[in-house]
């Protein structure tokens, strides 16, 4: 084969391969309760920072020393705080017919909503309502979004977004329905943030990506499997998860939000390797 023989077989070789997706411009996020809980806290952030992770979501506080203290350390890491985890959603739903339970729900969001505005970051999560016995799929709906309009407001004012979670709380059990849901609040104040493995117990994460769509603010990551009819979580990457269609729903509906996994916590050299499955699952391969 003489050299132009070689150049063009070349070139049909590379126009016949497949080409490679494009890493997804998405920004990886830690859950600052997976950080080394040994070190100091800006030790923690550096840790954090030195592993390839850009931005970070942390937990309420009514503590105003520890959110300075979460301030200083996230920015001399140069780790932005994207997101605040409410964390009174699951014991003080805003779905509950008791007005106590549901006053301690609001005061937590309201906190939420203020520790978010000082870090800096644009959304709070939120577990909107639970069903239970004491609790209907209807009234979880109707109690949860009647809640939620009177934090709009307060929202708006601070501009952080409050960010609803499907979970494990036998509510907004299907992408239409979480859709839906959204919608009827008219506002941009409300959006989803999904969570990719918690879905799979009875549907496709990349179905309901697709049909969320835009409304997609924030993602977490983590992975799951059945074994011998067990459901249990496991590494990203290790269970049945297809992430390369996971990339190319997220491609289609030009997702770009930060997402964060959420995972156990470890050591530096366990969140390195956190940090380059994220690399993966982002780059479609």
């Amino acid at each position: 084969m003489n050299r132009r023989e070689f150049m063009t077989a070349s070139a049909a070789a590379l126009a016949a391969a497949p080409a490679r997706p494009a890493k997804l411009p998405v920004q990886k996020g830690v859950l600052i309760s997976m950080l080394p809980k040994e070190l100091s806290l800006a030790d923690r952030m550096k840790v954090a920072r030195d592993v390839g992770f850009d931005v970070l979501e942390c937990v309420t506080t009514p503590d105003q020393k520890q959110a300075d203290d979460i301030k200083t350390a996230a920015e001399k890491a140069g780790l932005r705080i994207h997101s605040v985890m409410n964390m009174a959603h699951w014991k003080f739903p805003l779905s509950s017919s008791d007005p106590a339970v549901v006053k301690t729900s609001m005061e937590g969001m309201e906190t939420s909503l203020k520790n978010a505005h000082f870090w800096g970051a644009d959304a709070v999560l939120l577990v909107p309502a639970v069903v239970n016995p004491q609790t209907s799929y209807q009234e979880a709906w109707t109690r949860s979004q009647r809640q939620i309009r009177q934090l709009l407001p307060m929202a708006e004012d601070l501009k952080v977004v409050i960010a609803v979670e499907e979970v494990w709380n036998k509510f907004l059990l299907s992408p239409l329905e979480f859709a839906k849901y959204v919608d009827e609040f008219n506002s941009p104040w409300v959006r989803a943030y999904f969570d990719v493995g918690n879905v799979v117990l009875y549907g496709y994460p990349q179905d309901w990506i697709r049909t969320l769509g835009k409304r997609i603010m924030k993602v977490h990551l983590k992975d799951f499997r059945f074994t011998n009819r067990v459901a249990e979580f496991v590494p990203l990457k290790e269970g049945e998860i297809q992430w390369g269609e996971i990339h190319k729903a997220f491609a289609e509906i030009d997702f770009s939000g930060p997402a964060t996994v959420e995972l156990n916590g470890g050591d530096e050299a366990y969140l390195r390797e956190v940090s380059r499955r994220v690399d993966s699952i982002l780059s479609g391969v």
